[in-house]
């Protein structure tokens, strides 16, 4: 009995490892095909090496020639063949840039003939709106124009012809520029008169105007004149007006006095609002200098009213 035993024990041992090398030769033949398979996907070409380096070797022996880098031969490449295409078709390109050329020429042309004709009809209106202003200002005598002149042989992106103020300021006197023939007085009415007839126009009234000392070379009557005008200004307006005139300073209806000091080395500005006792002795200083005297206040309170 014992020795039957020991014969199913070597019998079931050896179906074990029978059936152990059924699955080796299983995947062994499994890996086998794995690895054909592998090779099979696998191109291999002799001297597909040396063919990639003297690709390499040519592109950089290019990118010399060019003075550029591998990186950028594709697209110089693009760049090249674009030219090149132009070239072959330089003639069709040419004469279609000819035609274009043509139609912005004629519709330029057009819309600089509307703006020399609104410019003409503009610089009527401001020249009338300029001469109702200049009596009133002590330039009765003066006259004013707006003038065209012509660009000779040139297209301008603001058309073609420069706009210019001329001004006459005395009877029999030829016209010249603006800034070199008025003097700083008359140039400063002048500008005072340009700015109330636009200020005073239906169509672009304006809500806030600063003038900064438009007064200057004036005194005395003229600028008595120049504070009235600017007086009737801020009738629907604000007027802020920085002036060293007490003529102009009177016409106020508020007075802030702007002082500058000197604090621990740096420059301090300040402004002071004026209440009426302050803002008469304020004109009356500006009247008689740093010492104010009776005559001063006295004139001072007849400028206010």
């Amino acid at each position: 009995q014992a020795g039957a035993e020991g014969d199913n024990l070597i019998i079931v041992k050896l179906g074990q490892a029978a059936e152990a090398v059924d699955r080796a030769l299983v995947e062994a033949t499994e890996a086998v095909a794995a690895v054909d398979a592998a090779a099979d996907a696998f191109d291999f070409e002799p001297g597909r090496l040396d063919k990639a380096e003297e690709r390499l070797f040519s592109l950089r022996a290019a990118a010399r020639k060019l003075n550029t880098t591998v990186d950028a031969l594709p697209g110089l490449r693009i760049r090249l063949r674009e030219q090149l295409r132009l070239i072959e078709d330089g003639a069709e390109a040419l004469t279609n840039a000819r035609r274009d050329v043509a139609v912005a020429i004629e519709a330029y042309d057009v819309a600089a003939m509307l703006l020399t004709s609104a410019r003409e009809a503009a610089g009527d209106r401001l020249v009338a709106a300029v001469m109702g202003e200049l009596g009133p200002l002590k330039l009765d005598r003066a006259r004013f124009r707006v003038t065209l002149e012509p660009i000779e042989g040139r297209r301008g992106p603001l058309g073609v012809e420069t706009v210019r103020f001329e001004v006459a300021t005395n009877a029999g006197t030829p016209f010249g520029p603006l800034d070199t023939v008025a003097s700083g007085g008359e140039l400063a009415r002048f500008a005072l008169a340009m700015k109330a007839a636009l200020a005073s126009r239906d169509d672009q009234r304006q809500p806030v105007m600063i003038f900064d000392e438009v007064d200057q070379g004036v005194g005395g009557a003229v600028a008595e004149a120049v504070g009235g005008r600017l007086q009737r200004l801020s009738n629907g307006a604000q007027v802020l007006v920085v002036t060293h005139s007490p003529q102009v300073a009177s016409r106020g209806h508020a007075h802030w006095k702007v002082r500058k000091a000197d604090v621990d080395g740096h420059t301090r500005t300040s402004i002071d609002v004026l209440e009426p006792h302050p803002r008469q002795e304020e004109i009356a200083r500006m009247l008689s200098g740093a010492e104010i005297t009776d005559e001063a206040r006295a004139a001072a309170r007849v400028l206010i009213g």
